[in-house]
């Protein structure tokens, strides 16, 4: 039929007669055949699946933690002031180079010279106080010197008849008076002295806030604030106001930058790390990893740590308070295999599974790596390497029985054939070879510890063969293969590409389904 024959003018007087629903509906069945026959001519014979792959090479590898934090000195002191009053002088201004001991501020000192020469009055009152009280004790003295004679020269006349026994009574009296005078002459001296210290000490005090008016640099460094102007009036009640920031060394800097607890389990003191500021864009300052500071910082229930970062200055160059996008080096490795992260995030589609048997594991796949390296490093003779073949063997399959007992008891066997590893190869080594064995089998512990575990599908003759394996260091793009197999160059599979007969298709690193919209 010739289209241009076909009646579309009554086709379209039908449909805008059908109710509105009737049309919906109809709309709605069309597009649900439309994408059968899509995904039909997709997935038919016409249609084949392609895989995009990638390589496994060798490489280095860097770990990391990012952040961002404040360039600060290293030591900061906030000069303040000790008594109240008005500023009067300022010496100083930003930026300016100071030195310890150096006078930097002073305030009005008048009133304070008044509370000097007043106290100086009060200490000369109470010395000459004492004085008298002193010259009251040695009079006392004397008059008791003189109570003793008359006393004793009574008593011999009493003796002899010539006085009364009434008179001896009197006379001892007067003498027991005196001295008692004598006694209280001593305690007034003992009051007059202590008044003369306690004048004293005033003294001292009002001499000390009287110094305190002039304000020192207590270090050597540079002005980097100020907050107060000549004229103005600090209270020093409860808390010193703080008047100046002096930096100690501007060359010897540091980066105060927040890590969050899901990562700060892997920063130590002495890591490598490298930041960069706005102020230079496209340079990379240097610098590791000087403090991990014990408390917590709670912001909006997210938990970080503070983590100091050292950052030489010799040029001045960086600034306080400017901010800084850090970069922690947690590990760097050498001469590895990597795979891309696309490979471990890609699966098959539902359509194409891995034939029977074509699921394999690495397990136990690190031994050859680690004799060959035993072999290299420890420089075994051909008797050792057999022995160290045969007992990693016999490791490994203790390995695989262990993997078939329950949860509980699979970790306590796996770590019991590793000792016993260890321990027979020590016993085939000499002191040297022993302690550098010692040193590779840390390092390899460290790996484990700190490796995963994770999935990837190999090409082995264009079919996708799933393996588990394990995974080391991550950049973010790339991934450590820490197993053996698959071997480098092996082709990974990082997506696919579904083409028809027009060899046009569309890609990704995951699977997607039929798009609808």
């Amino acid at each position: 039929m010739n289209l241009k024959q076909f009646n579309w003018q009554g086709i379209r007087g039908k449909w805008a007669d059908m109710p509105k629903k009737q049309r919906l509906v109809l709309i709605g069945g069309v597009a649900v055949l439309v994408i059968i026959v899509a995904a039909w001519i997709m997935m038919s014979g016409n249609g084949q699946v392609r895989y995009k792959t990638a390589k496994i090479e060798k490489g280095t590898i860097t770990a990391s933690v990012s952040s961002s934090g404040t360039v600060n000195p290293v030591i900061s002191v906030q000069v303040g002031s000790q008594v109240s009053g008005q500023i009067k002088e300022i010496f100083i201004d930003f930026n300016s180079e100071v030195t310890e001991g150096q006078l930097i501020a002073r305030i009005d000192p008048e009133t304070f010279e008044y509370k000097v020469r007043q106290m100086q009055a009060d200490v000369d009152s109470a010395q000459a106080q004492a004085m008298m009280q002193r010259a009251e004790l040695a009079r006392q003295k004397v008059n008791l010197a003189n109570a003793k004679i008359d006393m004793e020269r009574r008593l011999k006349l009493v003796d002899r008849g010539f006085l009364s026994p009434a008179e001896r009574d009197t006379v001892k009296t007067t003498y027991e008076a005196q001295l008692e005078l004598v006694r209280v002459g001593e305690a007034n001296v003992k009051n007059a002295q202590a008044s003369v210290k306690q004048k004293e000490a005033l003294l001292a005090q009002a001499k000390v806030d009287l110094e305190r008016t002039s304000i020192r640099s207590p270090v050597n460094g540079t002005v980097i604030q100020k907050t107060v102007e000549a004229g103005q009036t600090v209270a020093a009640s409860l808390q010193a106001p703080e008047l100046f920031v002096i930096a100690e060394d501007l060359t010897d800097m540091q980066v105060e930058t927040s890590i969050d607890e899901s990562e700060i389990g892997r920063v130590r003191v002495g890591q490598k790390a490298t930041f960069t500021v706005d102020s230079y864009p496209g340079r990379t300052f240097e610098g590791e990893v000087r403090q991990i500071r014990l408390a917590a910082q709670n912001v909006s229930n997210v938990i970080t740590y503070i983590v100091i970062v050292s950052a030489p200055n010799p040029k001045k160059e960086l600034l306080p308070g400017m901010t800084a996008n850090v970069r922690i080096i947690l590990d760097t490795r050498h001469d590895v295999k990597l795979i891309p992260n696309a490979a471990m995030r890609y699966r098959l589609p539902s359509t194409e599974t891995a034939g029977k048997g074509s699921s394999r594991t690495s397990r136990g796949n690190w031994i050859p790596a680690f004799l060959e390296r035993m072999t290299t490093e420890l420089a075994l003779n051909e008797e050792q390497k057999t022995r160290a073949e045969a007992i990693l063997t016999t490791m490994r399959n203790k390995i695989a029985v262990a993997h078939q007992a329950p949860e509980a008891d699979r970790k306590k066997q796996i770590e019991a054939a590793r000792i016993e590893m260890r321990q027979q190869i020590a016993e085939i080594l000499n002191d040297e070879q022993r302690a550098r064995f010692e040193e590779i089998s840390s390092e390899y512990d460290e790996r484990r510890s700190s490796s995963t575990t994770g999935r990837i599908y190999v090409l082995e003759d264009k079919k996708p063969v799933e393996m588990n394996v394990r995974l080391g260091l991550s950049d973010g793009s790339m991934t450590e293969l820490m197993s053996s197999n698959p071997p480098e160059g092996a082709e990974v599979i990082i997506g696919t590409a579904i083409a028809g007969e027009n060899g046009s298709g569309s890609s990704s690193s995951v699977p997607r389904g039929p798009r609808m919209f």
